[in-house]
C-alpha cells in the first residue's frame, strides 16, 4: 500500500509537475555535464533494453582500379572496433521527508527546491565515472619537455597523429582537452587573451586551446586528458521522480533512480598526461 498512500496524498497534475520537474532535471545534466557533451551517442539499441553497440568500422582500403574485379568481390568491411556497453551501474537518490514537511511545502514545491542540487550531483556522478574510464583505458604519456604550453602541445600531436587500422590522423576540431582546475588556472592568460582575444572571459563560453575545446574538470585526477569526442561511451537511463510511503512511519521517501553504462570505445584515441608541472 506504500506506493497508494504516496499517490494518494498528491493531484495528478501534481504528478505530471513532478514529471515536468525531473525533465528539468535531466536537461540540465545534459548541459552541465562535460561527459554530456563529449561523450559518445552514435550507438545502436535502445538503453533501456540493458546494453547498446556501438560500430568502429576499420580505414577503407584504396587499392588499384579494377582490383575487386579481378578478385570477384570487394575488401570486407571490419567493424573489429565495435564495443557493447552494458547498462548495469545502478544508481538512486534518496531522500526521506516528513509528512509535515510535505504539508508545509508541498511535494511539487520540495521537487522543485530539491531540483538544482539533484541535476548538479547526477553531472558529478557521470562526470566522475566518465573520467575514471578515461583514466583507466588511456595511455599515459611520460617524457614530455618544456614548459606546460610545450607540453600540452606534444599531447595534443601525440593523439593528432594517431594512425592504426581505425583511423588516419585526428583533426583538432574533433579533439578535447581536459586539465584540472590548477593546470587550467596557469593557462588562463593564454586561453583569453592569446586564442580567443574576442571572447569576454567573464562569459561561461567554449574555450579553445590551440585549436582545441578545452575544460576546467575537477572530477579527473589527472593533469591533463586528450582524446577525441566520442573515445567513450556512457549511455545512461532516468527514472522519474517518485514518491513512497516508509512503513510504520509518517514519512515519505522522494527518490529517483538511473542507470549508466561506461566504457571506452577508441582507447587508442585517449591519451593521459599525469603530472604537468614544469621543469625547473
Amino acid at each position: 500500500m506504500a506506493r497508494q498512500d504516496a499517490l494518494a496524498i498528491i493531484s495528478n497534475t501534481e504528478q505530471d509537475q513532478l514529471a515536468e520537474i525531473y525533465g528539468d532535471v535531466i536537461e540540465a545534466v545534459q548541459k552541465g555535464a562535460i561527459s554530456e557533451q563529449i561523450k559518445n551517442t552514435n550507438y545502436s539499441g535502445e538503453p533501456t533494453s540493458g546494453s547498446v553497440e556501438i560500430s568502429r568500422f576499420s580505414n577503407a582500403v584504396v587499392q588499384n582500379y579494377g582490383n575487386a574485379r579481378s578478385a570477384g568481390e570487394g575488401v570486407e568491411l571490419d567493424n573489429s572496433g565495435k564495443v557493447t556497453i552494458n547498462i548495469n551501474e545502478d544508481k538512486e537518490i534518496v531522500e526521506e521527508v516528513e509528512r509535515k514537511d510535505l504539508k508545509l511545502h508541498g511535494v511539487v514545491g520540495l521537487a522543485e527546491r530539491r531540483k538544482n542540487n539533484y541535476a548538479k550531483r547526477i553531472s558529478a556522478d557521470l562526470d566522475r565515472r566518465f573520467f575514471t574510464q578515461a583514466e583507466n583505458e588511456g595511455t599515459e604519456l611520460t617524457g614530455l619537455n618544456g614548459d606546460i604550453v610545450a607540453k600540452l602541445e606534444q599531447l595534443i600531436q601525440n593523439v593528432e597523429t594517431t594512425v592504426n587500422q581505425w583511423v588516419d590522423g585526428v583533426d583538432r576540431e574533433m579533439l578535447v582537452l581536459c586539465v584540472t582546475p590548477y593546470i587550467y588556472g596557469l593557462l588562463r592568460d593564454y586561453i583569453d587573451i592569446v586564442t580567443n582575444p574576442n571572447i569576454d572571459s567573464s562569459q561561461n563560453e567554449i574555450k579553445v586551446f590551440r585549436d582545441v575545446r578545452i575544460f576546467s574538470n575537477h572530477r579527473q585526477t589527472a593533469h591533463a586528458i586528450c582524446m577525441i569526442e566520442g573515445a567513450i561511451g556512457q549511455p545512461v537511463t532516468y527514472d522519474t521522480y517518485d514518491l513512497e510511503k516508509i512503513p510504520q512511519s509518517n514519512a515519505f521517501s522522494l527518490q529517483t533512480f538511473f542507470s549508466r553504462g561506461t566504457k571506452a570505445v577508441m582507447p587508442d584515441l585517449i591519451k593521459v598526461v599525469t603530472d604537468l608541472e614544469d621543469e625547473e
